[in-house]
């Protein structure tokens, strides 16, 4: 089974509505924005880092950015760089590189949310491709991620 559908399936037990849509192939959080007509704010990206020795799972905006010495003092890490795909290809196995959902939990990795995603109302997000994701309310994706809710993105003229 691969993330797609490990993740829909997921949703479904969960009893959480949800739409699952398909794109031409994209690679950066801006351009799945626009392939799916949604403003950004709304689109979900991953971002992973190392926080010291660990491996951490960040979920903002596509359009903004990741305030690294903010973080450091919200994880508690000495040092918090971006994650090289080396140092995470083998923990998303189902997913394409880059294209990993936000629930970090079904990867034992956790899971930050920034809390400008709380006004979006529905969230999309990659669904383990380049060319799929899923719309969800971003209630129940609190709900089911259980995600950490912080102040660690940034956006340029904000």
């Amino acid at each position: 089974m691969n993330c797609k559908e490990r993740l829909e399936a997921y949703l479904r037990e969960q009893g959480v509505a949800f739409q699952s849509r398909t794109h031409p192939q994209v690679f950066t959080a801006q351009e799945v924005a626009a392939a799916e007509h949604v403003p950004g704010r709304r689109l979900a990206k991953v971002v992973m880092v190392k926080a010291d020795d660990r491996l951490v799972m960040l979920v903002l905006p596509a359009p903004a950015r990741v305030d690294i010495s903010r973080l450091e003092q919200i994880l508690g890490a000495q040092e918090v760089r971006l994650a090289h795909e080396s140092e995470f290809a083998q923990v998303f196995p189902d997913c394409e590189l880059g294209a990993m959902p936000p629930f970090g939990g079904m990867y034992h990795v956790p899971v930050y949310v920034d809390r400008s995603l709380v006004a979006a109302g529905d969230i999309v997000f990659r669904a383990g491709t380049h060319r799929d994701t899923l719309q969800m309310a971003f209630d129940d994706y609190v709900r089911l991620a259980q995600p950490t809710l912080a102040e660690f993105a940034w956006q340029e003229g904000s």
